[in-house]
C-alpha cells in the first residue's frame, strides 16, 4: 500500500506545481508521511485517518505563516499615466481660468494641464498633479 501513497504524494506535488497556491503541497507531505506509516500498518482506515488529520493540521498550522511571509498579496501597482498623480511638476506655459489649458513638465515629459480650481499659473510655478482627465493633468499650486 505504500506505493499508492507515494504515487498520491507525487500527484499532489505535480498539482502544486500547476497551481502554485502552496496548499496542495501539504497534502503531498501528509501522503509521504502516511507512506512511511503504511510500512508499519496495513489498516487502510488508520492510514486514511492519519492522512486526514495530518493534512488538516499542516494546513491549519502553516497556512497563516505562509500567507504572512511567502505569498505576496495583490498590491496595486500604478503604471502609465496614473503613476504621475501626486507628483510635482513645473509649469512651462502659463495658464489661468480664461485660457483653460497650459503645459507642465514632469521629468522629461510634457503634459497638457488644466487648473483644478481656476488658479492662475505662471511659467516656472511648481504644481501638484491631482488627477488625470483623459490626456490632461489636473493640477493645483503647491
Amino acid at each position: 500500500m505504500w506505493y499508492i501513497w507515494l504515487i498520491a504524494a507525487g500527484v499532489f506535488f505535480i498539482m502544486e506545481i500547476a497551481t502554485v497556491g502552496f496548499m496542495i503541497f501539504w497534502l503531498g507531505v501528509a501522503a509521504l508521511i502516511v507512506c512511511l506509516v503504511s510500512l508499519f500498518t496495513a489498516n487502510v482506515f488508520i492510514q486514511m485517518s492519519i492522512f486526514v488529520v495530518l493534512s488538516a493540521l499542516l494546513l491549519l498550522c502553516t497556512r497563516p505563516f505562509i500567507e504572512k511571509f511567502v505569498i505576496k498579496k495583490d498590491e496595486k501597482v500604478i503604471t502609465n499615466a496614473y503613476s504621475i498623480i501626486g507628483k510635482e511638476a513645473i509649469v512651462t506655459s502659463s495658464f489661468d481660468a480664461s485660457s483653460k489649458l497650459g503645459q507642465i513638465k514632469i521629468g522629461s515629459e510634457k503634459w497638457t494641464a488644466k487648473s483644478a480650481n481656476d488658479e492662475i499659473f505662471n511659467e516656472g510655478d511648481k504644481v501638484k498633479i491631482e488627477t488625470i482627465d483623459g490626456v490632461k493633468a489636473i493640477v493645483s499650486k503647491i
